[in-house]
């Protein structure tokens, strides 16, 4: 039995949840998708962040392009307050439980994006407690907040 289900998202069009109770600690599912170059990366308009982009950094030479239907963990969304975090092996990303999950919440992990000044055209919608209004990374989320007590 999968860990997880497609179902409709609060976050987005749609997300994975949780089928049963997810221990900490749990695989849960791999990140799956083409390996390219960085340089590919850099160059190829498909990655020029006016739409949805779904790679991963895998080394200094190579990322992982996850926009493909097969690959089910491009539904996993950004939340400011995640239940899962990411870990790559090889060549190979995985998404694994960072905390206890029960059944029926949906699976989420920080995405990651670095603050820069586009930062606003990345709103976050996870709702959370912890939620900087944009999808951030959590190290970066204090210069959002000083920005906004402004």
């Amino acid at each position: 039995m999968k860990l997880y289900k497609i179902k409709k998202s609060k976050i987005d069009k749609n997300g994975l949840y949780a089928n049963s109770n997810i221990k900490k600690g749990t695989k849960i599912i791999e990140y799956k998708g083409k390996i390219i170059t960085v340089k590919c990366s850099e160059t190829n308009l498909k990655f020029d962040n006016e739409k949805a982009i779904y790679l991963f950094n895998i080394n200094k030479n190579y990322d992982l392009d996850g926009d493909f239907k097969f690959n089910t963990a491009r539904l996993i969304n950004h939340s400011c307050d995640p239940n899962c975090e990411v870990f790559g092996t090889g060549m190979k990303i995985w998404i694994y439980a960072m905390k206890n999950i029960k059944k029926g919440e949906e699976l989420s992990y920080d995405y990651g994006f670095s603050f820069d000044e586009d930062f606003k055209k990345y709103p976050c919608r996870c709702g959370s407690k912890k939620c900087v209004g944009y999808i951030v990374r959590e190290g970066s989320r204090w210069r959002i907040k000083k920005k906004i007590k402004r």
